[in-house]
């Protein structure tokens, strides 16, 4: 099991959430001239943009388009709600085809209004009727179990075994796990289940940030890598050891960071991906 520190880019993805002030077309600019490989893509970023054009462009500053972001967000007590939400993940998938990824992270929502069990039902019937559609257009749906503290709206999904308990009942080559170290480096069961995921081809996604004590905000406080608490080159081994080869994706929200000049910003997500990732 490796814990050798990244000295290369090859497999450095960015969000464009992480860099938010940028717009896409400043993002990809500048991430290509960093020796950035990889960038996912937040829908946000899409908005009013002819999107087939968008993917040339980031494949002509020499991207890989990892990811779409986001899908989910299925369940809810009102009918015509979820029907809504629905819509949106086929247009989702539409819009991922478009931009040339073969692949959607889903966050998967929740509805404080009815029980969790419910909430992960109908998580669990939505994406059971998205998976034909996906699987004709060739898009792969990541399920991104989220930190519990978001179980009321965000995700009913919390740990990586309920992630993998929902893809083995899900059976299908068209949908996995994403593992997003900032919301499930706590799990006792972490190593567990990466090796679970990796024995059964599940593992789709691997997300890096870090957990800063104290945090002042939920949601809007994440690290750089290296700042926190979270093991990442520990959990990164795992994954490694798990199969899994692809990008390593660097996802920040972070309303401080957000503040600062981008450019250097970049610079230190660069530094700090080699250090600790």
């Amino acid at each position: 099991m490796s814990t050798v520190p990244i000295k290369d880019l090859s497999r450095l993805c960015i969000h464009t959430i992480t860099t938010k002030p940028w717009s896409i077309e400043e993002a990809v600019r500048h991430y290509s001239e960093s020796g950035v490989r990889g960038i996912t893509v937040w829908r946000d970023a899409l908005r009013n943009r002819n999107i087939k054009q968008t993917g040339e462009m980031l494949r002509r500053y020499g991207l890989t388009v990892v990811s779409l972001c986001r899908g989910g967000f299925f369940p809810n007590v009102d009918l015509n709600t979820r029907k809504a939400a629905f819509d949106d993940n086929r247009l989702a998938i539409e819009e991922a085809y478009e931009l040339g990824t073969n692949k959607i992270v889903l966050v998967c929502g929740a509805d404080p209004a009815q029980p969790l069990e419910e909430s992960r039902k109908q998580i669990f019937d939505g994406i059971s009727a998205l998976l034909p559609e996906a699987a004709s257009a060739g898009i792969k749906l990541a399920i991104e179990p989220l930190h519990p503290m978001y179980a009321d709206t965000r995700s009913a999904i919390n740990t990586i075994s309920q992630a993998n308990d929902m893809v083995k009942s899900l059976n299908s080559s068209w949908v996995g796990v994403a593992v997003d170290v900032y919301h499930l480096w706590w799990d006792p069961s972490l190593e567990k289940e990466i090796e679970r995921c990796g024995r059964n081809n599940l593992l789709l996604a691997f997300h890096i940030s870090d957990w800063k004590s104290p945090t002042t905000d939920l949601l809007n406080d994440r690290g750089l890598m290296g700042e926190g608490c979270i093991p990442i080159r520990k959990i990164r081994s795992w994954v490694d050891t798990a199969g899994f080869d692809g990008f390593i994706e660097v996802e920040i929200f972070s309303s401080e960071y957000w503040k600062q000049d981008q450019s250097e910003f970049l610079k230190k997500i660069v530094t700090s991906y080699k250090k600790y990732a």
